[in-house]
């Protein structure tokens, strides 16, 4: 064997070391999305049994609109967080971190007093749910923005002990929750779990958030957080359009439904919500140590998720329906018959994840948001559609081609990226 000279073991340390710090960074991410995913499938399991296919409806209406109302919070605070503010010094963070964390926390108490407005307006059934989702929102969104921030610092560590502080705190307001036996119960278990982890990240970071700097912050990063926000809200904005039309077109049984069919699927679509956590970091830190390797490492990432959905949703057809019925109760008769389009959609989106992780990370917002909306059109159109058509079954059908055909946009959205990318770097071309 060649012994190794003294320069090649310079060079060969660092890299060894990169690559450790790499799955370091990458296995806490997986542990803090499993730990998500974890408290995301109990609450929505817990609810199904213990409510009901209507009620588990209403549930999971509160659900999608909080799925909006984080997405306005990521795209205004946390992601430009991550995209410009992953790896740098410790002061850069922390000044950083104060200022988005204060922004997430205003988009809660902003849009969070809009929906107790609303959910009084409402009354009903489906009222007191949405006025317990806006009291519950500030919280809510400001455990996310510490997820984020711990993750923008490599320390994912921390985002997990947090999560599996939520995930404690879960357990005795569940209980408390199914002895109430009301949606708005269960929200406000949700909800108040979650600020009890916010807090604690308070604790964690030493860091107060600022809601003072959420002003500078929009304004600092208003080329980023605009188109950002656009393109999360179309995508969220785009499952609400979905759930709400279902629900009209079909019923508000049939949103339970669906909702049953999305939780057999619940550690990837957990995943897939928080992707950004770990992947735009990773993918920034690619993009400055090895800009060449870009693509591959948005392949492997969207690749990788797509075949694990498909092995999943494969082992989910083998489930007997006694089994099924113990975990869904009475949703899982209707949910079952979701299981291949279901996961059909979720290994697109999967794939459509890798490319969209490279485009935040090069600061492509404009391909980016392109990808998007295209996408939320088609997920809107190919849904409702659907419904019309054939009904539940077909509003499922009609979502997976949706988000097969979007996550191909995102990818020859990122080809044209990358190659925009590469002349820019090279003098030569730059200047023809």
């Amino acid at each position: 064997m060649t012994p190794m000279t003294t320069g090649e073991q310079k060079t060969a340390t660092p890299a060894g070391s990169a690559k450790r710090a790499l799955a370091g960074r990458l296995s806490w991410g997986l542990a803090d999305q499993a730990a998500s995913s974890m408290s995301n499938f109990a609450v929505g399991i817990y609810v199904a049994r213990s409510l009901g296919v209507t009620a588990f409806g209403v549930f999971s209406l509160a659900w999608v609109t909080y799925g909006v109302v984080l997405n306005v919070s990521r795209g205004l605070a946390t992601d430009p967080l991550m995209v410009r503010f992953s790896g740098v010094s410790d002061a850069s963070w922390r000044a950083a971190v104060a200022r988005s964390s204060g922004t997430a926390l205003g988009v809660g108490a902003a849009l969070g007093a809009a929906s107790v407005v609303v959910g009084l307006a409402l009354g009903g059934r489906v009222g007191p749910a949405f006025a317990c989702l806006g009291v519950m929102l500030p919280g809510l969104l400001l455990q996310d923005a510490w997820r984020f921030a711990f993750f923008a610092a490599g320390a994912g560590r921390k985002a997990f002990v947090n999560d599996v502080v939520w995930g404690v705190a879960l357990v005795p307001a569940m209980v408390v929750a199914a002895h109430m036996g009301s949606v708005a119960a269960f929200v406000l278990a949700w909800g108040g779990s979650a600020a009890v982890a916010s807090v604690y990240g308070c604790f964690q970071s030493g860091i107060r958030p600022h809601m003072s700097g959420a002003r500078e912050w929009l304004r600092e990063h208003r080329d980023l957080g605009y188109r950002y926000l656009v393109e999360n809200v179309s995508n969220s904005g785009a499952s609400q359009l979905r759930a709400y039309g279902l629900g009209a077109i079909v019923g508000v049984g049939a949103v339970g439904v669906v909702r049953g069919a999305e939780l057999l699927l619940g550690p990837f679509l957990a995943l897939l919500m928080g992707l950004s956590l770990v992947t735009v970091a990773e993918a920034a830190r690619v993009l400055r140590r090895a800009p060449h390797r870009l693509g591959r490492f948005c392949l492997l990432l969207g690749g990788g998720q797509a075949v694990a959905a498909l092995l999943w949703g494969g082992a989910l057809l083998l489930v007997p329906d006694r089994g099924g019925e113990f975990v869904l109760g009475g949703v899982w008769s209707s949910a079952s018959e979701l299981i291949v389009p279901v996961t059909l959609g979720v290994a697109g989106a999967g794939l459509g994840t890798g490319a969209a992780a490279g485009l935040r990370a090069l600061g492509m917002a404009r391909r980016s948001l392109r990808s998007q909306l295209i996408a939320s059109v088609c997920y809107v159109i190919g849904g409702l559609g659907g419904a019309a058509v054939a009904g539940t079954v077909g509003s499922a059908w009609g979502v997976a081609a949706a988000t097969v055909s979007g996550s191909a946009v995102w990818w020859l959205q990122l080809r044209s990226a990358l190659r925009e990318h590469h002349q820019n770097s090279i003098p030569e071309l730059r200047t023809q």
